[in-house]
């Protein structure tokens, strides 16, 4: 499913996906940036809640809790960023209608053994904020007001970390060269998710 056009591949914190956005999805989400906004919004929100939960199945895995406690606190403070930003333009930050991405990926995850399931929580979390890195670049590629720019550029930078850090904790509960093998079938199928979506104002 990688794209061979030459161009490179997005990475992120050392994931290299297998597919680039669609190009008609950045003209789409700055003409409905606020629709953007708020799916950012949630997203943040949920990658929050995403954290707590990996520490609170996982609670014998000190480096785990100890990294996802901090997690979930950046994670909060950019929800928060992005409700401000919401509020500011007048936006309300709505119900969340879900995310068929991150559902696509998560039907992924193995539950046979506790251990593979972890492997693949964490591998699906790197894949989120890898994507999420490409699409933060774009908008801060894209974004004509000068503080978005800035501010979307340095999430990205945040997610790019966020993406090495899950990658980095499934190999230090599983071995590492399984680890890779795994998040190459899973980066594959991420690109499939993506194709297999409609363009939307959206994060992903």
């Amino acid at each position: 499913m990688s794209q061979g056009d030459g161009a490179p591949l997005p990475e992120a914190g050392g994931v290299r996906l297998a597919s680039r956005t669609d190009p008609a999805w950045l003209p789409l989400a700055l003409e409905r940036f606020d629709e953007v906004l708020r799916d950012h919004a949630h997203c943040e929100k949920k990658a929050a809640a995403q954290a707590l939960s990996l520490l609170a199945a996982w609670p014998d895995r000190t480096a785990l809790v100890q990294r996802m406690a901090r997690l979930a606190q950046e994670e909060l403070q950019h929800f928060r960023q992005v409700y401000d930003r919401l509020v500011a333009r007048g936006v309300a930050l709505g119900r969340d209608p879900g995310d068929p991405y991150a559902k696509g990926l998560r039907a992924l995850v193995r539950h046979e053994r506790d251990e593979t399931r972890l492997t693949d929580m964490l591998l699906v979390g790197a894949l989120i904020e890898a994507r999420s890195h490409e699409r933060l670049v774009l908008l801060a590629e894209g974004l004509d007001d000068p503080e978005l720019r800035r501010f979307y550029a340095a999430l990205a930078k945040s997610e790019a970390g966020h993406a090495r850090l899950f990658v980095d904790l499934a190999k230090e509960y599983a071995d590492p060269e399984a680890v890779d093998a795994r998040l190459a079938a899973l980066v594959e199928a991420e690109a499939e998710i993506v194709a297999g979506l409609p363009l939307a104002a959206r994060v992903h």
